[in-house]
């Protein structure tokens, strides 16, 4: 019997349809909030995360991608962009999951979905962060992870308290951010997002994402955003994955 979950989503977004649609639709739009996917521009166009297929493209109000995957296992990512007064626009995002292979306890199905739904709420707000602050703008995408997993939210609190960040902060703090690597140094940043499973701070030219993989046993990682003319992604890659794999700093 097959199993499924659904995750929606609806958003006023501070840009236009077409502002909105590059962001969702587009390998270059993608680097600025989600995570390098690029797509080619058709119904029945491969898309590179997963090895999807472009199953809408109505530009700039449906957009959606089907991933299937040998284990009996798909989903599908849905976007719907209508227009709002002011040069704003409206956002309807759904994803639709559905396994029809044997669900056993391997399977873990209830963390897979708590996950879904948290991970859902970050990247929309993200989103929004990058449409407010950096639309349009050239991105590069910086990953790191840690080789283990993790139970343990004793991992993250550490991880939060070398970024800077004291028990009692709060969304809208600003605090300097040491960014590692050979031209970092303190840079302002503000806590735009902070949760049990995530930190998000904005710069003046970037996004940082850090997720704590100890609500999932998953491992720590981050995915950085970057908008600055000199971003490097290899250079800031190997920057970060030293910082990250750092634990006793």
């Amino acid at each position: 019997m097959a199993r499924e979950f659904e995750v929606r989503r609806e958003q006023d977004l501070p840009a236009t349809p077409e502002q909105v649609w590059h962001a969702v639709a587009t390998g270059a739009g993608n680097l600025g909030w989600l995570y390098p996917m690029e797509v080619e521009p058709r119904v029945g166009g491969k898309v590179t995360r997963g090895d999807g297929t472009v199953v809408a493209w109505e530009p700039p109000t449906h957009f959606a991608v089907r991933v299937s995957m040998d284990n009996g296992f798909s989903n599908t990512l849905s976007y719907r962009i209508a227009p709002l007064d002011g040069g704003t626009a409206h956002l309807r995002m759904g994803i639709h999951w559905v396994h029809t292979g044997v669900v056993d306890d391997t399977w873990n199905w209830d963390t897979k979905s708590d996950a879904a739904e948290k991970h859902v709420d970050f990247y929309q707000h993200g989103l929004a962060e990058y449409l407010r602050h950096f639309a349009g703008r050239p991105a590069v995408y910086a990953k790191a992870q840690r080789p283990e997993t993790t139970t343990d939210p004793a991992d993250f609190a550490a991880l939060r308290r070398r970024l800077g960040l004291p028990d009692d902060a709060a969304v809208g703090d600003r605090f300097p951010l040491l960014v590692p690597g050979p031209d970092g140094g303190p840079e302002e940043v503000v806590v735009d997002w902070l949760s049990t499973d995530f930190v998000g701070l904005r710069g003046p030219d970037a996004l940082y994402r850090f997720f704590n993989g100890s609500s999932w046993n998953w491992p720590i990682w981050l995915g950085h955003h970057l908008f600055a003319e000199d971003a490097d992604e290899e250079q800031a890659t190997k920057a970060w994955t030293a910082w990250l794999n750092d634990t006793q700093a």
